[in-house]
């Protein structure tokens, strides 16, 4: 069995990301199964090279080691790099477009949440008919309404049906780049991964995940299992985020800290 850790290196890893890794490592070394550590690097505007080290520094304090992926910052560089795989995304959304699974949407944050208060997208553009090929446009994935998807769950092998009742999520960003919900899918693929475990907070990306590698006939990842587990919380239970400031592990680790405390 295949499994892997995925960090994005938008911010310095907090103690959710930690857990979640030890727990991902934990069941690599007691299933027999090998982890890949896969670096989440698309997005290049949010990337930084002292979050890239801090990754690998955090990764080794807490006594993680891995069996596949990159060893240090340049050999991510060079071999691993999701910039390396971007013809690989871009042949998959090639054939979203084909099916007629894709609309153009022309509409910002700021216009999504002055319509409805919030961020999550309304459909707004799902039926104007914007051409896909208009610059400025992100590429959305239109979601059937109503439609269940199936998911196996690890380690009972039950297999659940869930509804998809998310919104038309982005596969393609208004600057052309490929979103996170293609390279995910893609690269778990394409790695070979066979358990998934992420936190609970990425379930809706799980089931969107799976009905695109339905559309798309990629049975690897409809046959993987999932485990989706609890968010290590903050003092007012609210979810620990590198965007909301959430204290580091690098602060930890460089002020003397034990790792056993993650």
């Amino acid at each position: 069995m295949r499994t892997r850790i995925a960090p994005t290196p938008s911010g310095y890893l907090h103690a959710g990301n930690g857990a979640a890794f030890i727990a991902t490592s934990s069941i690599a070394r007691s299933t027999g199964a090998k982890l890949l550590l896969r670096i989440d690097d698309l997005d290049a505007e949010r990337v930084r090279p002292d979050y890239v080290a801090d990754i690998f520094g955090t990764l080794r304090w807490l006594g993680i080691n891995w069996d596949e992926g990159p060893q240090d910052p340049q050999d991510l560089q060079e071999h691993w790099s999701q910039h390396l795989r971007l013809v690989r995304y871009g042949s998959l959304i090639d054939r979203l477009r084909e099916g007629g699974h894709l609309y153009a949407c022309d509409c910002s944050r700021a216009m999504i949440a002055q319509r409805g208060g919030s961020s999550e997208y309304d459909g707004h553009c799902r039926e104007r008919g914007l051409d896909l090929d208009l610059p400025d446009v992100a590429w959305r994935l239109r979601l059937p309404n109503g439609a269940m998807v199936a998911m196996r769950m690890w380690p009972s092998d039950i297999v659940q049906e869930m509804p998809l009742d998310q919104a038309d999520p982005v596969v393609r960003q208004r600057n052309g780049r490929p979103a996170y919900q293609i390279a995910s899918l893609s690269d778990d693929v394409d790695f070979g991964i066979e358990l998934i475990v992420r936190g609970a907070d990425l379930l809706a990306s799980t089931l969107i995940q799976l009905y695109l590698a339905r559309v798309l006939d990629l049975r690897k990842f409809t046959e993987a299992r999932f485990l989706h587990h609890p968010l290590v919380t903050d003092t007012r239970g609210g979810k620990l985020s590198k965007s909301h400031g959430a204290g580091s592990l690098k602060a930890m680790r460089e002020a003397g800290g034990d790792p056993r405390t993650v």
